[in-house]
């Protein structure tokens, strides 16, 4: 993607990222529902080329966004697309291959959360491993004149009981829907969205006051630095907070009043 498209997707990924951080938000079936919206958007070539319009306001494309997803998907589907047509993007298809990625990224999510991201990423590596070696599994997983039910009975053979159903749902979808894409080129773009995913930390950030903008930056380049990790900041504002700063990475607790490891940040906030 390229100019407008980048800075949309961007976006969009961000307002993902905070949605699905959140642990009343199942990920899972955000997955699907954003899926379903892609699938319906790649057929429909009409309505994403009047959704990406750039002669119509970012606000009337999400009012017809709203209204054509509001009653087939969640509030947070609706919430992410309507947020999605808001931007400009440069060419229409732009809009439905960000929207492929959100999914795919969503079922990542759900795997990390469930500690299996690790597994789903060696699983696509080894699956586009088993696919290049074998030319008769390509063909059949290629082939445009079977249908959608026969590739998915092949895969559930291939897969099913035998890896991470986010590996399953992942690899079904990409070769049920390939969108054009070589089935090679598409397990590779799912693999490094799946490394990318799990290079991505997040911290729970609780302060008695609320952070400027300097200081979210400094905190997260520090907490980085200690991790060795980009670190998405979660920020919280409780003036209880005992020491100013209280910072959860996954089961680690650390206190900025006390942690050694972020004094020299917490120096750095309190000036």
């Amino acid at each position: 993607m390229h100019g407008a498209s980048r800075e949309a997707l961007a976006a969009a990924r961000e307002r993902l990222d905070a949605l699905t951080d959140s642990t009343s938000v199942d990920a899972g079936s955000l997955a699907d529902e954003l899926a379903a919206v892609t699938a319906l958007l790649h057929r429909e070539v009409s309505l994403r080329r009047v959704l990406t319009d750039p002669a119509q306001s970012g606000e009337a494309k999400a009012e017809l966004a709203q209204r054509l997803f509001g009653t087939q998907v969640s509030g947070q589907a609706v919430d992410l697309v309507a947020g999605m047509v808001r931007s400009r993007w440069s060419q229409s298809r732009d809009l439905v291959d960000a929207l492929e990625e959100l999914a795919n990224t969503a079922d990542l999510t759900a795997a990390q959360k469930r500690s299996r991201l690790d597994n789903v990423e060696d699983e696509l590596f080894r699956f586009g491993r088993i696919v290049s070696s074998n030319t008769e599994l390509r063909a059949a997983l290629t082939n445009r004149s079977a249908t959608t039910a026969a590739k998915g009975e092949l895969l559930r053979g291939l897969l099913g009981g035998r890896a991470e159903r986010t590996t399953e749902r992942l690899v079904t979808r990409l070769v049920t829907a390939p969108r054009g894409r070589s089935l090679e080129s598409g397990l590779e773009s799912l693999s490094k969205l799946a490394a990318d995913r799990r290079d991505r930390m997040v911290a729970v950030v609780t302060s008695a006051v609320p952070l400027s903008d300097t200081q979210k930056q400094r905190l997260g380049a520090a907490l980085a630095k200690v991790y060795g990790r980009p670190m998405h900041l979660n920020l919280d504002v409780d003036p209880e907070v005992l020491g100013g700063i209280r910072v959860q990475v996954g089961d680690e607790v650390i206190n900025g009043s006390i942690a050694d490891r972020l004094e020299d940040a917490g120096r750095r906030l309190a000036s």
